[in-house]
């Protein structure tokens, strides 16, 4: 038996294979998978099986998935290649026969008109319709995504978007990460799928809050029409392809689209969520 995790060389991947060790998987069973396996180094030293992948080479990814029996497919960072990078994916598990295929997918992708998921959208109907057992991880935003950006907003006093006042439900990267390694250990996982996000969903504007008090610094959010949020990340160095897509995703928070309501995150990992201010306070201590 073994749990090929793809994309290991990321941080929601090594977060994964951190879960599963937790978990106590034997490191021997957890195959940690990438293009740059020396960022794998430190894994490999405690016993995890560390092999070369790369989504847009067929033979890597056979190769990497001989033996396995379930499969993390973390989707790819090349927006406009993932849907036939997944399929080879996808196409080699059914070939290894493999007992569940785990895919991280996107928040409310079925009824989502979000550009960002359009490829997950066709991943998830290639899933369907490929004959491998899988499940799906809707997951929403990371706080991340915000938190990672704290000094920048800090410097400019304000948090910029077009979300407006809709609610996202964002959580923490590792919160999903230990959700998945949770689904990758459970049996009768195949057919499942799972909206996963924060307990408790928050505005921009109380993001911006948020992070004003935890700095004692002003800082408001600002809302901006789409384009304007898009030239703006294009101005910080943002492909603009990807500005356009951001700044879309955010007239998704908008709309709801990353909002979910369920509790499938905080059941699966068994305790709750990190909060948008723990994580805003952490990563504070770190600027």
């Amino acid at each position: 038996m073994s749990i090929v995790i793809t994309g290991a060389t990321g941080q929601l991947g090594r977060h994964v294979v951190e879960a599963l060790l937790e978990r106590n998987v034997p490191a021997a069973q957890i195959v940690a998978t990438g293009r740059s396996i020396e960022k794998l180094a430190d894994f490999k030293a405690r016993g995890v099986q560390v092999k070369p992948m790369d989504y847009s080479d067929p033979s890597s990814v056979a190769l990497a998935l001989q033996g396995a029996s379930k499969v993390l497919l973390i989707s790819g960072s090349e927006v406009g290649q993932r849907v036939d990078q997944h399929r080879t994916v996808i196409e080699a598990a059914k070939s290894e026969g493999v007992e569940l295929l785990a895919y991280t997918s996107v928040a409310n992708a079925d009824t989502t008109s979000m550009k960002l998921a359009a490829e997950h959208q066709a991943t998830e109907a290639i899933l369907k319709d490929s004959g491998v057992p899988f499940a799906i991880l809707r997951n929403s935003w990371y706080l991340e995504n915000y938190t990672d950006q704290l000094k920048g907003t800090l410097a400019q006093g304000a948090l910029a978007g077009s979300a407006g006042e809709g609610k996202v439900s964002a959580a923490a990267r590792v919160d999903y990460a230990e959700a998945a390694a949770a689904v990758l250990v459970a049996e009768n996982q195949a057919g499942k799928v799972y909206e996963l996000g924060g307990d408790h969903a928050f505005t921009l504007t109380e993001l911006a809050q948020e992070i004003s008090a935890a700095a004692n610094t002003p800082v408001v959010y600002q809302d901006l029409p789409a384009s304007d949020y898009a030239g703006l990340l294009a101005g910080f160095g943002v492909p603009e392809l990807f500005a356009d897509i951001l700044a879309d995703s955010d007239l998704g928070i908008a709309r709801g689209d990353l909002l979910v309501s369920g509790s499938d995150l905080r059941t699966l990992i068994g305790r709750p969520t990190t909060p948008m201010p723990a994580a805003v306070r952490s990563a504070l201590a770190a600027v």
